[in-house]
This record gives C-alpha cells, sequence and structure tokens, in this order.
C-alpha cells in the first residue's frame, strides 16, 4: 500500500492532491519522507482572511510541514504556497488546510503530539518526535483551547473547591472539579486563594452552571466560604471531611510535641518518643510494632493519649445516618472538648462548632458526592506538578492542568490506536 494512498484515506483535503512520497537524505541526518502536494487542477486557492475563493496572485517558495511520522521516519508534506488577491483582505497568502498561519508542522502532527504529552513530559514527547519543547507546548495550549471551547458544561451538579500549594512561599492554586460519581474533571484554574480566585469560576462559567449547582465541597477556608455563600446559595454546602480529621491531628500533634518537650525538660521517661505516627494513623493501618506502642501509651493519663481519644471518638460522627441525631453527638463531643483543658484541640472544637451546619449537610448530601474525590484529584495533580519539575509560569501549569484532568473533547484528528 502507497503512503499516498494511507494520507487520502486519513487527512484527504479538498483541492489538493498527494504526489509521490519519497525518501530524502538529509546530510549528517536520517533519511526522511518528503510528499509533494499539489493543488488540484482548475481548483480555486481560498483566501486565508475570509475563507473566499479567490483569483491566484503568485506562488511562493516551497514549504516543509512535518507529518505524523512512519515507521521512524519523520514525513513532511512539500508544497508552494499560492498568493491571491482577495477584494476584502487585498493579497494574502491562501488558506492550507493542513496548516495553520505560518507554521511548521501539520495540524494531525500537533495531535499526535498531544495524544503522547498524557503520557510522557513535554520534554521526553519533543526528544521522541525530534522537534522543540516550544512545538510540543503550542500543540497542548491549542488542544486546550479547542477543547475548553467544546466542552459541556450543562449537566454539572456538584463541584469541589480546593486549593493546592504551588510554589515555595505560600503560592498557591485554586482549583475546581466537578465530583459526580459519573464524571471526575477539573473545570478551573485561578492562581492564589482569594475570593477573586474562585469568584472568577462563577465569572467565566455559562450562568445556568451556577443555577444548577445541588452540592458544591470544600474547606473551611473563609474566602471560599464567602464565595459560595454569595454565588451558590441554593446548592447544599459540604464541608470536606479530610480538612476537618487533618485539623484535628493537627491538633494532636501539636499537644503531643509540647507534652513531649515538657516531659524531656523535667526528666520524665520519654515515652512520647518515637509515637507520632502511632497516634496520627488509622489504626487498621498500623504496623505491629507500631500498634504495640500505642497500647503502651493507652496505660499512661498523658494529655496526648486524651486527645487521641477525643479523636477516635469523634470519628463516629460519621457513622451516624440522621444530621438530627449526628447534630446532638456533635454538640456533645465539643463540649467535652472545651472542657478537656486541651488548647490545641479546644480550637479546633470552636471551629468546629461555628461550621456546625456545613459539617452536618455531608449527612444530606451522603450517597450524591463524595469529598474524597476531590483529595484523590489533589494528589494527581501534584503528580503532575511533580513530572513537570522545572515549570515555573503559570500559563504552562494551567494548560497542563486542563490538559491531563479537564477530561476535553479532542478533535478527529487526535491519535488512536485501533
Amino acid at each position: 500500500m502507497l503512503l499516498n494512498t494511507i494520507l487520502n484515506r486519513v487527512y484527504r483535503h479538498k483541492g489538493f492532491v498527494y504526489k509521490k512520497a519519497k525518501f530524502v537524505e538529509k546530510e549528517g541526518q536520517r533519511e526522511v519522507i518528503e510528499v509533494g502536494v499539489e493543488p488540484r487542477r482548475n481548483s480555486k486557492a481560498r483566501c486565508s482572511g475570509c475563507q473566499r475563493p479567490c483569483v491566484g496572485y503568485d506562488h511562493l517558495d516551497e514549504r516543509r510541514f512535518q507529518m505524523v511520522p512512519v515507521f521512524g521516519f519523520a514525513v513532511y508534506l512539500v508544497y508552494r504556497p499560492r498568493r491571491v488577491e482577495c477584494p476584502q483582505c487585498g493579497v494574502k497568502v491562501e488558506h492550507l488546510p493542513w496548516a495553520r498561519g505560518k507554521e511548521t508542522t501539520t495540524t494531525a502532527f500537533q495531535w499526535h503530539l498531544v495524544f503522547w504529552t498524557k503520557y510522557l513530559s513535554l520534554t521526553q514527547v519533543a526528544e521522541v518526535f525530534r522537534t522543540n519543547w516550544n512545538t510540543v507546548f503550542a500543540a497542548v495550549e491549542r488542544a486546550v483551547e479547542w477543547g475548553l471551547a467544546r466542552r459541556q458544561l450543562d449537566k454539572v451538579k456538584a463541584i469541589g473547591v480546593d486549593e493546592v500549594q504551588w510554589h515555595k512561599g505560600h503560592e498557591y492554586l485554586t482549583l475546581v472539579y466537578q465530583i459526580e460519581s459519573g464524571c471526575r474533571r477539573l473545570l478551573y484554574v485561578a492562581r492564589d486563594r482569594t475570593e477573586e480566585s474562585l469568584r472568577g469560576f462563577f465569572e467565566a462559567m455559562p450562568a445556568k452552571l451556577g443555577a444548577g449547582l445541588r452540592f458544591v465541597c470544600s474547606d473551611m477556608w473563609q474566602p471560599y466560604l464567602t464565595v459560595l455563600k454569595e454565588c451558590a446559595a441554593q446548592a447544599v454546602h459540604v464541608l470536606d471531611r479530610y480538612h476537618i480529621v487533618a485539623k484535628l491531628h493537627k491538633g494532636l500533634d501539636e499537644v503531643r510535641a509540647d507534652e513531649a518537650r515538657r516531659m524531656k525538660a523535667a526528666g520524665a521517661e520519654p515515652v512520647l518518643k518515637h509515637s507520632r505516627w502511632c497516634l496520627l494513623k488509622r489504626p487498621e493501618n498500623l504496623t505491629e510494632k507500631q500498634a504495640s506502642k500505642l497500647r503502651e501509651l493507652l496505660g499512661y493519663n498523658l494529655k496526648t493519649v486524651r486527645g487521641y481519644l477525643l479523636i477516635q471518638e469523634f470519628q463516629h460522627l460519621w457513622e451516624y445516618v440522621g444530621w438530627s441525631w449526628a447534630g446532638k453527638f456533635l454538640d456533645s463531643w465539643v463540649t467535652k472538648v472545651l472542657r478537656s483543658r486541651i488548647d490545641p484541640l479546644k480550637k479546633v472544637a470552636r471551629t468546629v462548632r461555628k461550621h456546625r451546619a456545613l459539617i452536618l449537610n455531608w449527612f444530606k448530601a451522603r450517597g450524591e458526592i463524595s469529598a474524597g474525590m476531590v483529595e484523590g484529584q489533589n494528589y494527581n495533580v501534584k503528580l503532575l506538578m511533580r513530572r513537570s519539575y522545572g515549570i515555573r509560569t503559570f500559563r504552562v501549569m494551567e494548560t497542563l492542568l486542563y490538559h491531563q484532568l479537564g477530561k476535553l473533547p479532542v478533535s478527529e484528528l487526535a491519535h488512536r490506536f485501533v
């Protein structure tokens, strides 16, 4: 089967014909395949500005456009573009359906690169296909623009909002996900974690999306709470269970560290040494050695132990079925913690009491959404950041996040294994 036949089947362009393919040896380089392209007889060139058929003006010098490689050989389309005299746009270079503007790569090759960037870094893709980083990124950026313009947002019913640290020095990204069971994807990325960052999501999305939201999930960051109350008031707002427990564990760790320092200063037995993960891990995830250490600790009357038991008691909250009984349990637990004289946990208890209604919304949304979806997406974001080590600009990171996690539609020219 000739290469021309394959090209006509897959990348046929009206008004143009492929000539015979041939090997061309470049000095000091591997042979490449060149395929000539000619305009079909009696076909008119189209203006690159308004796409209207126009009278030919003259021909430019021969140009080469990189195509999808075949069996490890680079493939180039070779063509002499015509200039046209358009009544509306003036003298213009004709429209080329396989490339855009002055680019030296075909649209098909760009989508081929986009496919492989799902699995390799931009640098690795550039090395494999013998091109440069800028060409690969430009292809991904265009694919993201194409996909964002065509994605469907009319069926979004639940979103999750969270922040991820991007760079050192408290540089964060605000991320908004769709967290329904049938679809988990990234919807929006913004710099920082301010009210403006999240408000930009509702301003950029269609108005019917905000009105159609049934559930929203976030942590207890006040700027997010303010915007969600303003822009998604009709939705059931659920606080992320992970962040609530994380605050409790952070408070317990402060208690342990403080008590360990005081015991060391007093010359007491260092029973809290090497006990951090015994207290912070779930009991079912403890190793045999950690479980033994925990059993030993529970025999001491320490603030750390009392704090640990209070946190374990709090975990029973999620076992309730109705929000009414769960609310009574939560009120009782908060009262008990406030009387415990364990200051770091008392601070968390006050926060829990402040956001009581939002915490109890978890029971209203049970079975509809899972806050764990947000943390799962955050994990994928961190993996991407690690793989993209060295990227410093927001534009590049935003593009990669949409490309990897946005589940954007792709063109029919995109590479597929069949």
